[in-house]
């Protein structure tokens, strides 16, 4: 599996701890880096491939990160120009990213949203999101530009909310580099079933991102994967599975009591787990139980991952 972690869960990041980063990632045996542009691009994007190969990483992409003038809209800012430097800032994300080595750009709209009745004009927004996301899957064809959405946190409410505005997005942009990363707690935040988005863009060849971790359904509470919700996890990679997935597993969770290695190795590890007992049970088998429509069969097939049996 192609796995990865978040780089500012192990140290504060700058340039001079930036290999120390890496050299821990190395020893825990991931294989894939996402950047956040500005916060670690620091280096020119030739340092950062040389320090990556270094330690037997790979750049998978760069996430962009919307800060300091953006808190009232990201690439669909009401001030035109401030919605021009969003644009712009993916423009540069994509430059390095390519020169760097990676394939794909994330782009979450933090600040694109509302918080009150009557604060945004909803049909503007929605041709402003789609004239941004136009120009830049143009700008870099040959790049993956993925819209990770969240339903809400920072804003109330967050204008790309969900599995079916993302997918009316990605069909309204029309661009074959559109796609989409899916985080796993912000799923359950909407109250969405995590595999059920995975099954509908897998079968649309559209997921290019997968941020994994675990919540209760409130907040993006980041624990640790398949801690709080295992069986959900376990559909969640079945269908990853069936629609051969090949992208990186991001481990998107927030230590804080926690030591940032031992909880990226309890991740590793239950995440081999659970791709193992979908092994041993069968692709096919849980086929077969699905296509019955039958609840106590599937909870059979539930209590047989419990056991550990096949």
């Amino acid at each position: 599996m192609k796995l990865a972690t978040r780089i500012n869960s192990f140290l504060p990041v700058n340039n001079n701890n930036l290999e120390q980063v890496f050299n821990e990632f190395k020893k825990l045996g991931l294989n894939y880096v996402d950047l956040n542009f500005g916060e670690h691009t620091k280096l020119n994007p030739q340092e950062m491939r040389v320090l990556l190969e270094k330690n037997n990483l790979q750049l998978n992409g760069i996430a962009l990160r919307f800060k300091d003038n953006y808190v009232n809209g990201d690439l669909g800012n009401l001030d035109p120009e401030i919605g021009r430097q969003a644009i712009q800032e993916c423009k540069n994300a994509c430059d390095y990213c390519r020169e760097a080595g990676g394939k794909v750009i994330t782009i979450w709209m933090a600040h694109d949203g509302f918080d009150y009745s009557f604060q945004i004009n909803y049909l503007k927004v929605w041709k402003e999101l789609i004239w941004a996301f136009q120009i830049i899957a143009d700008y870099a064809p040959d790049l993956k530009i993925s819209i990770e959405y969240k339903p809400y946190q920072p804003r109330a409410y967050a204008y790309i909310d969900s599995m079916g505005i993302t997918g009316m997005m990605v069909k309204e942009i029309n661009r074959e580099n559109i796609g989409v990363t899916l985080d796993y707690c912000h799923m359950l935040m909407k109250h969405e079933n995590p595999a059920f988005a995975a099954d509908i863009f897998g079968a649309e060849k559209k997921l290019y991102g997968i941020h994994i971790n675990d919540g209760y359904g409130v907040n993006d509470d980041g624990l640790m994967v398949g801690t709080a919700s295992p069986f959900k996890t376990l559909e969640f990679l079945y269908y990853l599975r069936k629609h051969n997935y090949d992208g990186v597993f991001y481990f998107d969770t927030f230590p804080v009591i926690e030591g940032a290695t031992d909880e990226c190795q309890a991740n590793i590890d239950m995440i081999n787990r659970m791709d193992n007992l979908l092994e041993e049970v069968g692709l096919e088998k849980i086929a077969k139980i699905i296509d019955k429509n039958d609840a106590v069969e599937a909870q059979k097939l539930m209590l047989s991952f419990f056991k550990g049996e096949s």
